[in-house]
């Protein structure tokens, strides 16, 4: 099995990164480390063609930020901050755009392929029972978008590719260590083996939806 991970220098990219070759694929990370900036289309354009004609039954996207430029998340609609809120949607959503641009022409024709990405349970609409963290609520909720539009397209092309967000868990991570005080946390590894279990059951059915670390739908 070939992998790709994006952000494999982070907590959940590492761990998930680990925890593939452990299982004795053949892993291929891309972070910052390597160049790659998400918020440059060029950038990613370029990582993809480097790649040459490698083709990969796993695209794993764990890149992500609730903090970016100091701005943590807002508590009400009152705190929006124009610039705060663009570089979230730049990262966290138009960002994951490009990739799957780029990269899910990488994923192993006529046989199963899976692009997965880190979503978060903040950006379900319909789950949404708390308010505030504007910015990054709506960005990843326009992931989410994206991802379900993605894989409407990528499944008529491959009928045996599946495209899927995921909802690590609250992960014991620098992006969650301010904020998970109230919420039972997993470390990373436990959250890489449960998505990667929830990984290797996904079937074409699966294809554009949205699932937690237990395997469970969740809301757009």
């Amino acid at each position: 099995m070939k992998a790709l991970v994006f952000g494999d220098s982070g907590g959940i990219g590492t761990a998930i990164a680990d925890a593939l070759r452990v299982r004795g694929s053949e892993v291929t990370g891309l972070s910052r480390r390597d160049g790659l900036e998400l918020t440059n289309q060029q950038s990613v354009a370029a990582a993809a063609d480097a790649l040459g004609d490698q083709r990969f039954d796993l695209i794993f996207n764990a890149t992500g930020a609730l903090v970016i430029d100091g701005r943590g998340p807002e508590k009400t609609i009152q705190s929006a901050d124009a610039d705060a809120m663009a570089a979230q949607f730049a990262l966290n959503a138009t960002g994951v755009a490009m990739l799957l641009r780029y990269f899910s022409p990488l994923m192993r024709e006529n046989a199963r392929a899976v692009f997965a990405s880190l979503s978060a349970r903040v950006g379900s609409i319909g789950d949404n029972g708390f308010g505030g963290w504007i910015g990054y609520r709506a960005a990843k909720a326009a992931q989410n978008q994206i991802i379900r539009t993605a894989s409407i397209e990528i499944g008529r092309k491959q009928k045996h590719h599946i495209v899927v967000a995921l909802h690590p868990g609250t992960v014991e991570t620098a992006l969650t260590r301010d904020y998970a005080d109230r919420y039972p946390t997993i470390a990373p590894e436990q959250s890489a083996k449960a998505l990667l279990d929830v990984i290797d059951g996904l079937t074409p059915r699966d294809n554009g939806t949205f699932r937690d670390w237990k395997g469970n739908p969740v809301e757009w």
